[in-house]
């Protein structure tokens, strides 16, 4: 009877050190999660603090290595550059003007021009990929060809179809341009033309600022490969009109603006000739003429013009811009019944 208190005694003293086995387990897994985090913060710091050593000693050397104070040569190298660019800005101004007075040098002159001799007239006949036929037409009617077309221009009338591009460039299209070019020699072809029907505005842009840099001449003549020209009489109506500067000549039209899309004409920009829809006076498209001075504005401001969705109403937008002198000649009207016209509708 007296041993039973002493078995109680170690039962209970057994479960108490259960019970301290158990609850250390936590706190053991605390412990070490604590330390992971320790050293975690710890690494972070340690490499801030090595960023900010390394910036600071970045941003002591740039500070070491740059002049506290300008020197005189500092100085004078920085008035150079602005003199510099002043005269810069000066030689540009200098070169507009020289090129609106007809000082172009960047391309030597063709086709009796080159001799200092002044040329009457370059004619531009438009064209494209699929005229081959229209052309073989002009140069078995009223345009020269061969050894005619070089002394036609030894009386100072150039005469040359214009075509643009191909989108893609090099294809059988233009292969087929330059090898008639080799054989006819009567092309002007404009390098940075995309020939294309929606691009023909432009086309008038690049006619005339090309032609105006090549050939030094009096007037310069944009003519649709649809119409029938009488040359000698144009080369008279031109020859009698020299002299004079501004000069804008054709036959002079105005008329509704067509806003309905997918007509004849259409204008996708109509809402701008206001209320009345009414186009500005300006020569009809089938043919005509520019003087130099003209020919010049266009070329030096090419990039800056505005085009609409046809060639004669966006050269006649340009002239609006300057003091052109507009002359209605109805012999420039193709489709009139007028017998001294020098033109006439195929």
């Amino acid at each position: 009877m007296e041993t039973l208190p002493m078995t109680t005694a170690k039962s209970s003293e057994r479960r108490g050190r259960s019970k301290q086995i158990q609850t250390s387990k936590p706190s053991v897994v605390l412990a070490f999660f604590s330390c992971l985090a320790w050293l975690y913060v710890a690494g972070r710091l340690w490499q801030d603090a090595e960023n900010r050593t390394l910036l600071s000693n970045f941003l002591k050397k740039s500070m070491e290595q740059r002049p506290k104070v300008l020197t005189v040569e500092d100085k004078l190298m920085l008035l150079g550059c602005k003199d510099l660019e002043r005269r810069i800005v000066e030689a540009e101004m200098d070169l507009t003007l020289a090129k609106s007075q007809g000082y172009l040098k960047n391309q030597l002159l063709q086709s009796g021009s080159s001799s200092g001799k002044k040329l009457l007239a370059v004619i531009g006949v438009y064209t494209g990929f699929g005229s081959h036929l229209n052309r073989n037409v002009y140069r078995g009617s009223w345009m020269p060809k061969g050894d005619a077309l070089k002394k036609l221009e030894e009386r100072g009338v150039v005469i040359r179809f214009v075509i643009g591009r191909s989108a893609n460039r090099g294809d059988s299209l233009d292969r087929k341009i330059d090898a008639e070019n080799r054989e006819t020699k009567d092309f002007l072809i404009l390098e940075g033309h995309e020939e294309a029907q929606e691009e023909l505005p432009k086309k008038a842009k690049f006619f005339f600022s090309t032609a105006v840099q090549i050939w030094d001449a009096e007037f310069y003549v944009k003519i649709d490969d649809n119409i029938d020209l009488d040359l000698e009489g144009l080369i008279g109506l031109l020859d009698r009109s020299r002299g004079q500067e501004s000069a804008y000549i054709g036959c002079m039209k105005s008329g509704d603006v067509v806003t309905e899309e997918g007509r004849q004409w259409y204008e996708p920009e109509w809402w701008k000739f206001g209320d009345g829809k009414s186009y500005f006076r300006h020569a009809a498209g089938s043919i005509f003429v520019l003087s130099r001075n003209l020919a010049q504005y266009i070329n030096i401001n090419s990039a800056s013009l505005k085009t609409y969705a046809h060639d004669d109403t966006s050269v006649g937008s340009w002239m609006m811009g300057v003091r052109a002198t507009y002359k209605d000649d109805n012999r420039f009207c193709c489709s009139s019944i007028n017998r001294d016209k020098v033109c006439s509708m195929f």
